[in-house]
């Protein structure tokens, strides 16, 4: 059978073994350049994915809610076809001995919200509005996301004009009992910058509060210092691929920190695949590898890779509703 993935050198690439259902809590399925989001889907399953969540942008990617509800169907009834193809070859996806956990195309959620490079198209266009609160209707929509702050080289608004849509995409997630996922970027390390969106975020939250539901720190890319305050408020803290890349001692500190019961992995899919895939497009299947790299980093603190993979599925499932 051929080979998950393969080096950029056609060596392949070895997927990490899976001691519970994997969960990618953040992959963008609507951003790819080279793969196809149902083949996307498919793959991840065979790599033991069972749940994810898809962030979607009514600023951005989502102009026709209709077209892309009709679309996500789609995907979902695309990529049973395949796996059902793939099961004919042999390529299966892995059995979890124990575990009452529904297949990946059955599990496949998505989160609505505005990047903070929309923000102020948010907070003036009443049809970006309208297009996410018909997001959030939908039944497989769990969650209000991704929004936050961006004060990084791309951002074109400051922080103060991103501020009011992060409170108003809160006050959502308070009013809908749903949780979020926050983007936050910070300037260059050594800037008067250098920590801002996370310490405007912080202060956003406790002024606004947690949603009760939960708030996740989306592809933490800090250390432990900056995770610090937000765990204390309740969040929980989802590690993507940066984590196993080799300059990423700070990162992997964070997730070796982190108290076990909010420790999450996503892939932030199509960007920054892992480590051994760098430089590659990433896809929800490399969730797999900062899974691995996240277990390793905890290995060294007593737990056993059965207790850590058990806690990142329960996590994600506690945190979308899906216990």
């Amino acid at each position: 059978m051929p080979a998950l993935f393969y080096t950029k050198k056609d060596k392949p690439v070895e997927v990490p073994i899976a001691y519970a259902p994997l969960a990618d809590t953040h992959g963008h399925l609507t951003s790819f350049r080279r793969h196809k989001p149902a083949e996307a889907v498919a793959r991840a399953a065979l790599a033991g994915v069972r749940f994810l969540a898809v962030p979607v942008d009514p600023a951005d990617d989502v102009p026709d809610v209709p077209a892309f509800l009709d679309w996500f169907d789609r995907v979902r009834d695309e990529a049973a076809v395949l796996l059902e193809q793939w099961a004919t070859e042999g390529r299966r996806p892995p059995e979890f001995a124990g575990w009452d956990v529904p297949s990946l195309v059955d599990n496949l959620h998505f989160l609505a919200g505005v990047h903070p490079y929309g923000a102020k198209k948010f907070m003036e266009d009443p049809h970006v509005r309208a297009r996410l609160e018909a997001l959030l209707d939908d039944s497989r929509c769990v969650g209000v996301g991704e929004f936050g702050l961006d004060v990084g080289p791309w951002s074109e608004l400051t922080l103060e004009e991103q501020v009011p849509a992060m409170r108003e995409h809160v006050r959502i997630a308070h009013e809908r009992g749903l949780p979020v996922e926050l983007h936050l970027r910070d300037g260059e390390k050594d800037s008067s910058q250098a920590t801002a969106a996370h310490d405007r975020a912080l202060e956003v939250l406790r002024e606004e509060g947690v949603p009760e539901r939960g708030c996740v720190l989306h592809c933490f890319t800090s250390g432990p210092e900056t995770m610090a305050p937000f765990v204390e408020l309740g969040c929980h803290v989802a590690f993507g691929g940066a984590v196993t890349f080799a300059r990423s001692a700070d990162i992997r500190a964070a997730a070796a920190e982190c108290p076990l019961e909010r420790l999450l992995v996503e892939t932030d899919c199509p960007y920054m695949a892992p480590v051994p895939l760098r430089g590659q497009e990433a896809e929800p299947a490399m969730v797999a590898f900062s899974a691995a790299c996240v277990a390793e980093e905890r290995e060294r603190m007593g737990f056993s890779k059965e207790e850590i993979y058990e806690a990142l599925w329960h996590n994600a499932c506690n945190l979308f509703g899906l216990d």
